[in-house]
């Protein structure tokens, strides 16, 4: 977060110097009012470019076994511009290296963990051990102490990425 803010400000100190530099080429005919225009450009687009290359950076510091599985973008009234480029504020990642392959009662079940990142001020990241029955595409999440949480089941449709990549 420190990095983040010093960047920030590096930003902006560095567009309003070459709005400085610019009103003192022209002999300064440009107005006053363009150095800290400049400096809230630059620290502006510094802030565009961080959210929007969060994801790419979060990826990239994740193990190679690790897969993607799902995306959550959004738009946010106060950045206008992301109704148009929605930004990614998370994501669901599958450990594919620690699947556990059982077969009970003739079908096939796989344990796995889901691991969910989320922007926020400070990067959150948790964790969930799931079972999915790949005959029947049930997927039910693990409490803390192994239990199935059966109330929150769901299931998968056949074109998941999640059940293509856990169960063929």
């Amino acid at each position: 977060m420190i990095w983040h803010l010093f960047a920030l400000a590096v930003a902006g100190l560095g567009a309003a110097g070459i709005a400085f530099l610019l009103r003192g080429l022209t002999g300064k005919k440009l107005p006053t009012w363009i150095v800290p225009i400049f400096a809230g450009a630059g620290m502006l687009a510094y802030q565009i470019y961080y959210e929007y290359s969060w994801f790419e950076h979060k990826q990239s510091q994740l193990p190679a076994a690790s897969q993607v599985i799902a995306l959550d973008q959004e738009g946010v009234f106060w950045r206008p511009w992301t109704y148009l480029f929605p930004m990614t504020v998370g994501f669901t990642v599958l450990d594919t290296e620690n699947i556990i392959r059982t077969d009970r009662d003739e079908q096939r079940v796989r344990q796995f963990i889901l691991y969910t990142f989320d922007k926020e001020y400070v990067d959150l990241v948790s964790h969930q051990t799931h079972l999915l029955n790949c005959d029947t595409r049930e997927l039910v999440p693990m409490a803390e102490d192994g239990s199935l949480r059966v109330s929150a089941m769901r299931q998968l449709e056949p074109g998941e990425p999640l059940y293509k990549q856990v169960c063929l």
